[in-house]
């Protein structure tokens, strides 16, 4: 997301942990003091990042399973069919297809060079490098914000203990009978935004080592279907070759 989006969702979120924090929570709630719409805020925003990537996650596995997919396509490529591997990619419209699809178009562009194998080969993996350096950002958007949130969850709660911690000894601190209400509101205000921070890291860390793993798990068949087309074009070309000699 660009500065402009990331300012605009903390902003309206903002306004929305304001309008939940004053009409909607319990009164035992709102004695977590001003912390409460912070958490609030932060947690609209999680929620927020979290659905993007698994809205962004279906787009990138595509139409159909990665490894059926990808065993199609080595399929095709064994039948020396490279069109066909072309139009499933692109029916496809996973990443995966994006990266391979993006190597055999240019594979199939080059087959003029016929004796220039070196070439083709250099050509098709440039053009996949290149399509993966397009999409790794795609699989890696927004979890350094979602890791940040957890961070900054536990922090905030840690900060609301403390405050309520320090309201409540002031409390205690008073000549004569400690006033039972200021002890209470800080006990109430430590252990609220402890509660709601603690909660809060505990689910974008879940939510941040999910979508980490699944995205090192769609870059690994990248990576491997990527090196299987390129072997199997490359020992074609070299069969080619060594009948053609």
């Amino acid at each position: 997301m660009s500065l402009l989006v990331y300012i605009i969702l903390g902003g309206s979120s903002a306004v929305a942990a304001l309008g939940i924090y004053q009409f909607m929570l319990p009164d035992y709630i709102k004695l977590g003091g001003m912390l409460v719409p912070v958490i609030l805020a932060l947690s609209i925003v999680a929620l927020a990042l979290i659905a993007e990537r698994l809205v962004t996650l279906r787009k990138i596995r595509g139409a159909g399973a990665p490894r059926a997919f990808a065993e199609d396509l080595q399929a095709s490529l064994r039948d020396k069919d490279v069109p066909r591997a072309i139009d499933a990619c692109r029916r496809q419209g996973g990443s995966l297809a994006n990266v391979v699809g993006a190597g055999l178009e240019r594979f199939h562009a080059t087959a003029s060079r016929n004796g220039a194998i070196d070439f083709r080969m250099m050509e098709t993996r440039r053009a996949i490098q290149e399509a993966n350096a397009l999409e790794m950002p795609i699989l890696e958007r927004n979890l350094i914000a979602l890791s940040t949130i957890a961070s900054i969850a536990t922090m905030i709660g840690l900060l609301g203990t403390v405050i309520g911690m320090i309201r409540s000894f002031r409390a205690m601190a008073t000549v004569g009978t400690p006033d039972a209400i200021q002890l209470a509101t800080g006990i109430s205000e430590a252990l609220i935004n402890t509660a709601g921070g603690l909660l809060l890291a505990i689910v974008a860390i879940i939510a941040y080592n999910a979508f980490t793993a699944k995205a090192e798990a769609i870059s690994h068949t990248i990576e491997e279907t990527a090196f299987d087309v390129l072997d199997t074009l490359s020992s074609q070309l070299e069969e080619s070759r060594g009948s053609a000699a």
